[in-house]
């Protein structure tokens, strides 16, 4: 009788040894993922491959504690393997590698979830889930730089899964929506960040004017831009796009009210007249747009936009001047001296701002063909010439 119970008592000693061993197994796990925690940051050196070190031995550990029966219902378990596999996955460049390790470590994180009922390990689930969201944004990345827009988008939308809030996620979300032609997606991600304060909301509304338009719905992209230019009125990007759009759907009358109003408030600000002449050039009033784009340069002699604009302006009667000489009989020598002398008169006017836009940029291709065609109107051959050979090297 008392072999018996000794018998039995030792077994239930082996049967407990064995449990807190497996248990063991899932503390060393937990301990050693600490210490790889630690050092994580550490890109090189001994730190780096204690770093390392730390991170295999927790592998190995959690392994035996997940495949045994003991250990593999616990929350705690898939907790640490979830994070363990989702550290090893961002830290491996091999896609073949890696790919099967952000499984298993979503695998994890989805079995821990379940288990979790009282919520005990969700500190550690939510670093396992926010680590497989670093490894998906690293992935989208490479898949965007790549073209492959919709690998990128699937990726990115996961990461924006896992921080919800995070402005980054929704704008690479959207980005890459729009780039994968989800459009709907697109408008989707940007819709919820225009609401947030994200610093490139100002670029974020110009995107979804162009959306719309790919939608074909001139409408929206007109409504969003407006949208855009009230909450950021100094940005000159939205104003000219919300120009752009209004006179597309011919809208002059509204653009040129919208501005004078804003120029009556505003008389010395450059941006408005030249935005006011780019809106009556479009409305083949040329002689105000030379006036806003004068009044413009006024304000800031340097602005280059408004000279190119001007310079490109006061080309036009003497091109087409000059084109229509070319097309003369031989008869007509006096009518044609007369024309080309005109002409010639037409394009020395826009001489002093051609000349201006291409001192203020000298590599813009638009100012250097504003200057071509100013030598070749004046038959300046050779300066047209040496110009085209300036134009050819923006290319290369």
């Amino acid at each position: 009788m008392k072999i018996k119970l000794l018998a039995t008592g030792i077994l239930g000693l082996v049967t407990v040894t064995t449990a807190f061993a497996q248990k063991g197994e899932l503390n060393t796990a937990t301990e050693e993922y600490g210490n790889y925690s630690a050092l994580r940051g550490q890109k090189s050196g001994p730190l780096a491959d204690k770093a390392k070190t730390s991170l295999n031995n927790a592998k190995a550990s959690i392994d035996k504690a997940s495949a045994n029966p003991k250990t593999n219902t616990l929350p705690a378990t898939f907790a640490v393997k979830a994070e363990i596999y989702a550290s090893l996955a961002l830290r491996e460049t091999d896609p073949a590698v890696s790919t099967p390790l952000f499984a298993t470590g979503e695998e994890a994180v989805a079995k821990a979830k379940e288990l979790d009922t009282k919520g005990e390990n969700k500190k550690a689930i939510d670093e396992a889930s926010d680590l497989l969201g670093q490894y998906k944004y690293y992935d989208g990345i490479k898949q965007y730089q790549a073209g492959k827009y919709d690998a990128a988008y699937t990726a990115f939308d996961y990461f924006r899964s896992t921080r919800p809030d995070d402005t980054t996620a929704l704008y690479l979300t959207g980005l890459s929506a729009a780039a994968a032609q989800k459009y709907d997606m697109s408008v989707k991600y940007y819709g919820e960040l225009i609401k947030t304060k994200y610093s490139k909301n100002p670029d974020v509304y110009a995107d979804l004017s162009l959306i719309y338009l790919q939608k074909k719905d001139t409408a929206s992209a007109i409504k969003i831009i407006t949208e855009g230019t009230e909450k950021f009125p100094n940005d000159t990007k939205l104003s000219r796009r919300e120009i752009e759009l209004n006179l597309q759907a011919g809208n002059q009358a509204k653009v040129l009210d919208k501005i004078q109003k804003a120029i009556d408030k505003d008389p010395k600000n450059k941006t408005l007249y030249y935005y006011a002449g780019l809106t009556y050039s479009n409305s083949n009033n040329d002689a105000k747009a030379e006036e806003m784009y004068r009044k413009a340069i006024e304000i800031d002699p340097n602005y280059f936009e408004a000279n190119l604009n001007l310079g490109a302006l006061l080309l036009q009667p003497g091109s087409k001047l000059y084109n229509a000489a070319q097309k003369l009989p031989v008869s007509k020598q006096k009518e044609y001296d007369a024309d080309m002398a005109q002409a010639t008169a037409l394009f020395e006017k826009a001489k002093p701002v051609i000349l201006k836009a291409v001192e203020l940029d000298p590599k813009s291709y638009q100012a250097l063909y504003n200057l071509k065609v100013y030598y070749l109107g004046t038959r300046k051959m050779a300066d047209a010439t040496e110009t085209q050979k300036k134009i050819d090297a923006l290319k290369q």
